[in-house]
């Protein structure tokens, strides 16, 4: 198994901001760069998917595979020969969020799919996860998450 962790703490954002953040799926693209869309089939919950469509490459279908309500969730992307789950984890601190990002590939054809996709994906968690907190303490997104 391939396993890239990424962890980083964020003062002054809430719990619940980042929660609804990931759960709006159909706006995700406002905080990855490298996306042209991303739709949610159905609700946010375990067995659903949705249909993820990076720039310059054919959309794909992401499994929602477990789920703790406003705590952590982890979906799954099935390859020819190999599975990329991609665990979301935050945690309320007393001044902010500590947000942890898992990303982990099995499967006999791992090390391709970690070099088309997967090490890609986790080049790219940092900055996503900066640019999702940036829109979390926007004050038009607190609005609408506080009313």
């Amino acid at each position: 198994m391939w396993r890239k962790i990424h962890t980083q703490f964020y003062p002054g954002v809430k719990a619940k901001t980042v929660w609804a953040l990931w759960k709006d799926v159909n706006h995700w693209a406002k905080w990855h760069d490298d996306l042209d869309y991303c739709k949610l089939q159905g609700s946010f919950e375990v067995g659903n998917h949705f249909m993820l469509k990076p720039k310059g490459v054919k959309p794909v279908k992401i499994i929602i595979t477990a789920l703790e309500e406003g705590k952590e969730f982890t979906d799954c992307t099935s390859f020819p020969g190999a599975k990329m789950h991609d665990t979301h984890i935050v945690e309320e601190k007393d001044n902010g969020v500590l947000l942890t990002n898992i990303l982990e590939v099995t499967g006999p054809l791992q090390w391709l799919w970690v070099k088309l996709v997967a090490g890609d994906v986790a080049k790219t968690v940092p900055h996503d996860m900066d640019t999702m907190i940036q829109l979390a303490k926007t004050q038009s997104y607190k609005e609408v998450i506080h009313g």
